[in-house]
């Protein structure tokens, strides 16, 4: 690599197949020869600076995010390959000095199926990993915001070529149009990516992005290990290295400025996905929620604006107060005829007493507010009568009446909510067993160990996650932090399941004491409800969000179709 036009002033590095278990990794990582010889070439010595080095790093790949290699072996000078990724993007050019290119191929070809393009032989395309179904869910590591950061500012600035095309041939002509092998610099067999430095890149944009120091440290020792020239995998340390990496750092919670430039002058939101994403890194502040949930929950579509949101309230005012009638209007003679009224309104009664009493909205003896919250639950049972009323409603209901301070539209939000978690109160708990098989998949995919130590102790039942799931971490948190991870659940921003990912994140964060203490059931269900009032849960929304960009696709394959919560058109 080259960070200016300067020839001397070259980049070296190494290009490694790293192995973490069962899971293959692609690496190039500059690094400074310990033993450096001045070629005839090397005019100026050239030391690049640490920045450099780390701006311009491919760290960890998964080689289930490569589509292809395309080789150029031109008469004069060196080899190089691109490297395309999935996505559509693609590295600058690595030069190889003294060739290496055919062992490169030959060594994936041990652990992927690579196959020649029909139309360019000398286009390798990379399929579906063969040897472990792991691979295939390492599927995005954030590479997008990498290359934004070093390769696309970059090549843009160099005029190389940032692939978007998924055809073969245009793919070949763009590679060739931006391709301009240079002689031989020095000795040293895995040159460079060659490319100009980027002077107006944001530092603390990558910094942000690259491994810690413990895992460059790694990755540099198991280079210096392995003599030039060699392609063996290497057994990477990178289970040693905090999931935080991956996951990206969470921001302030959007406020009332910034919501304002989410909103045209009529109301509408303009872009539902930024919003969706800045709200799932930073949540809200509380004074938005009341605004902004019922577009969360799907109560308001995006596109509304403020008079048609108007309308709407007064409409669903309406439509609540005669659903409200229906059970209010029961008179005790009828009442003495309707068993399943009766059983709801007595099991409502008998839990609104019992909901958040702590807290000052529903503290105190006539308290008008626990009043409203079994109105609107036994009204729910009327309007879902097949679904009826089931404990744990009241759990979700009671932070939604909290925020929207409004009986009719905390009624409308809760049922726009149940729309989606009604299957956790199926009496046939379909809903329940489906999550809880999911949560197994996941551990299993993305921590054998801990999944094997709980196939041992026959836990795989999970249902030790049974009160995580059934009502979304609602007793695992403050008040204020249950309202957080709700609404960053609710953006479905990045999978509509980011529950499941945090029930694994929590675990594989007490895996150790888990295995050391050797817990059955028993001891794992106290430990687990014992957690109520730990979790951290900022550091918990990291580590799920890294986990859930690690299993990728295969991740969504271990979640069975019809998973609570499904999502639908209005939630987009």
């Amino acid at each position: 690599m080259r960070p200016t036009q300067d020839v001397s002033q070259q980049i070296s590095g190494r290009f490694r197949i790293l192995k973490r278990d069962s899971a293959l990794f692609m690496t190039w990582i500059p690094y400074i020869p310990k033993n450096y010889v001045r070629t005839a070439f090397s005019v100026n010595s050239y030391k690049p600076s640490e920045r450099d080095r780390n701006l311009y790093s491919i760290r960890a790949i998964p080689l289930a995010e490569i589509k292809s290699i395309w080789r150029h072996t031109p008469p004069l000078g060196w080899q190089y390959i691109i490297v395309v990724l999935n996505s559509g993007l693609a590295f600058p050019p690595l030069y190889f000095h003294n060739g290496g290119i055919r062992e490169l191929l030959n060594k994936l070809k041990e652990h992927i199926r690579i196959v020649r393009s029909i139309h360019n032989a000398n286009l390798y395309l990379l399929n579906e990993v063969i040897e472990d179904p792991l691979q295939k869910s390492l599927s995005s590591l954030e590479l997008r915001d990498v290359l934004s950061v070093t390769s696309s500012a970059v090549l843009q600035e160099q005029s190389l070529p940032v692939f978007h095309s998924e055809d073969e041939r245009s793919m070949e002509k763009l590679a060739i149009k931006g391709s301009t092998p240079s002689s031989g610099i020095d000795q040293w067999k895995f040159g460079t990516k060659q490319t100009h430095r980027h002077e107006e890149s944001n530092p603390s944009a990558y910094q942000t992005l690259r491994p810690t120091e413990q895992l460059k440290e790694t990755i540099n020792d198991e280079m210096a290990s392995t003599s030039v020239g060699s392609f063996e995998l290497v057994e990477s340390k990178l289970s040693d290295v905090p999931l935080s990496v991956w996951g990206r750092a969470r921001l302030p919670p959007l406020e009332s400025e910034e919501w304002a430039t989410f909103l045209d002058s009529e109301g509408r939101v303009v872009d539902s996905k930024a919003l969706r994403k800045r709200i799932f890194y930073g949540g809200l502040g509380h004074h938005l929620r009341q605004e902004v949930w019922k577009f969360l929950l799907g109560y308001h579509q995006y596109d509304s604006t403020y008079v048609e949101r108007e309308e709407r309230r007064a409409h669903k005012l309406k439509e609540y107060r005669i659903l409200k009638a229906q059970w209010q209007t029961i008179s005790d003679e009828q009442a003495k005829r309707f068993a399943k009224f009766r059983e709801r309104k007595s099991c409502v009664e008998k839990d609104v007493v019992r909901t958040d009493r702590v807290l000052p909205f529903y503290a105190g003896d006539d308290n008008p507010n626990v009043s409203i919250l079994h109105d609107i639950l036994v009204t729910y049972s009327f309007y879902n009568f097949d679904l009826g009323y089931c404990q744990g409603m009241n759990d979700f209901l009671s932070p939604i009446l909290f925020v929207m301070q409004d009986e009719s539209e905390a009624f409308w939000c809760f049922v726009a909510l149940m729309e989606h978690l009604a299957p956790n109160f199926n009496q046939d708990q379909n809903g329940m067993h489906s999550q809880l098989l999911a949560v197994s998949k996941l551990v299993e995919l993305l921590d054998s160990s801990l999944h094997k130590y709980l196939k041992q102790a026959d836990c795989l039942n999970y249902f030790f996650c049974f009160r995580w799931i059934l009502i979304q971490f609602k007793r695992e948190f403050e008040y204020e932090n249950v309202m957080r991870l709700w609404e960053v659940l609710w953006t479905y921003f990045i999978t509509e399941h980011f529950h499941l990912y945090l029930c694994v994140a929590i675990l594989k964060k007490y895996k150790k004491k888990i295995m050391e203490e050797k817990m059955d059931f028993d001891c794992l269900l106290k430990f687990i409800n014992g957690l109520s009032g730990h979790i951290n849960l900022e550091a918990a929304l990291r580590d799920a969000e890294s986990l859930c960009v690690l299993a990728g696709n295969t991740g969504a394959l271990c979640i069975p179709a019809g998973t609570p919560p499904s999502l639908t058109a209005n939630m987009m």
